[in-house]
C-alpha cells in the first residue's frame, strides 16, 4: 500500500507566501521563516511549523526573509524601501537600512557579519553590520531590477539574478562581474547549495542546475507546468519544484525522473525549500499558507508518525496549526 503524504499546513499569514528560508541545525533544533506580502514575517519552529513569533514592523509587503546559520538574527526585504534586520530570540528590530526602491532580497555572510541587498533600484548592496552607519558597498550592472542575490564560494563571490532575464557572478573583492548567463525568459528563482558548488535555477518550466564557480550547465530539467521554485535535496539524490499548476513536484537528481506529484495548495506554489537535515521541504503559496511535506513518506518525524495500514483507522485529517496572538516574539 503507497503511503499517503499528509503536509502539515501552516496558517497565520493573510496574503501570499512569496519567499522562505530555513536556518542550519542549532542546538535547539532548525527554524523557518516566511516572508509575505502581509508585512508580517513569520518564525516557526522547523520541524514542525509550529509558530514562534511575528515580526512586526515594516509598512509594505516583505519579499524576502533569511536566518543566519545559528538562527539568532533575522533580515528581511520590504516594499517599504527598506530592509531590515531582528534579533530572532527577542523578536526584536535590530536594523533598518533604507533603500531608494522596494527591496526583494537579502542574505547574511556565513559570520553573519555582513548582509547582502538587492531590488528594483537595480543595485547590490552590502553593509557590514558591525558599523552600519558606514555607506553600503553599491555593485552596479544589471539593466532591471533584481529578484534574487546570495553569497557563492565561502563569501567571496556573489550570484545575482534579475528581471533582465540575467544571472551574474561577481567578485567580492573587486566588484566586478567575473560571467553572466542570459535566458530567454527571466528567472524566477535561484538557490546555491554550498556542499558541491551547485546553483539551482528555474525559468518557464526549466529547473536548470549549474556550477557555482563556472556558471557551466551540469542539467535541465523540464517540468509538466511553469515553476517558481526549485530545491535540491543535502544528499543530491532528488529536487522538488513548485510553481503555477499548484502542484509540488519530486524528481530523481540522476536520471531526471518525475518521481511523485502532490497536490495540497490552492493557489500557485511561489517558493519551496528543502530542510537542513533533508528530512522535509516547505512550500510557500499565493492561498496565504506555509505547507511542510515530508521526503521520505511515513517516516516517524516531527509531528509524523508512522502508522502501519493494520493500526490505521479512520482516515488520518490533516493537521492544521493556528498561530496564537500576533505578538512580538
Amino acid at each position: 500500500m503507497a503511503m499517503r503524504q499528509t503536509p502539515l499546513t501552516c496558517s497565520g499569514h493573510t496574503r501570499p507566501v512569496v519567499d522562505l528560508a530555513f536556518s542550519g541545525i542549532t542546538p535547539y533544533g532548525y527554524f523557518l521563516i516566511s516572508a509575505c506580502k502581509d508585512g508580517k514575517p513569520m518564525l516557526r519552529q522547523g520541524d514542525t511549523g509550529d509558530w514562534i513569533g511575528t515580526f512586526l514592523g515594516h509598512k509594505g509587503a516583505v519579499w524576502g526573509a533569511t536566518l543566519n546559520t545559528d538562527a539568532t538574527k533575522a533580515a528581511t526585504a520590504a516594499a517599504d524601501f527598506t530592509a531590515k534586520v531582528w534579533d530572532a530570540v527577542s523578536g526584536d528590530e535590530v536594523l533598518t537600512l533604507a533603500h531608494k526602491h522596494i527591496v526583494k532580497t537579502v542574505t547574511f555572510t556565513q559570520d553573519s557579519n555582513c548582509l547582502l541587498t538587492g531590488g528594483n533600484d537595480k543595485l547590490l548592496r552590502i553593509y557590514d553590520l558591525n558599523n552600519p552607519e558606514a555607506v553600503p558597498q553599491e555593485i552596479a550592472g544589471h539593466t532591471s531590477a533584481i529578484k534574487k542575490a546570495l553569497w557563492c564560494n565561502d563569501d567571496k563571490q556573489i550570484l545575482s539574478a534579475a528581471e533582465d532575464k540575467t544571472i551574474r557572478l561577481w567578485d567580492r573583492t573587486s566588484m566586478e562581474e567575473v560571467k553572466t548567463l542570459t535566458f530567454d525568459t527571466s528567472v524566477s528563482s535561484m538557490e546555491y547549495v554550498a556542499d558541491g558548488e551547485i546553483l539551482v535555477i528555474t525559468y518557464g518550466k526549466t529547473i536548470a542546475f549549474y556550477n557555482a564557480l563556472s556558471l557551466d550547465l551540469i542539467k535541465t530539467v523540464e517540468a509538466p507546468a511553469p515553476i517558481n521554485s526549485a530545491s535540491l535535496h543535502p544528499e543530491k539524490d532528488f529536487f522538488v519544484a513548485g510553481g503555477e499548476d499548484f502542484k509540488l513536484y519530486k524528481f530523481d537528481y540522476s536520471n531526471k525522473e518525475e518521481l511523485e506529484s502532490y497536490k495540497g495548495h490552492f493557489g500557485p506554489v511561489h517558493c519551496v525549500r528543502f530542510s537542513p537535515d533533508g528530512e522535509l521541504y516547505a512550500s510557500g503559496s499565493e492561498d496565504g499558507t506555509l505547507r511542510l511535506w515530508q521526503t521520505a513518506v511515513g517516516k516517524t518525524y516531527g509531528l509524523w508518525k508512522c502508522v502501519l495500514p493494520e493500526d490505521l483507522g479512520a482516515e488520518n485529517s490533516e493537521q492544521l496549526y493556528t498561530p496564537a496572538p500576533e505578538i512580538k516574539a
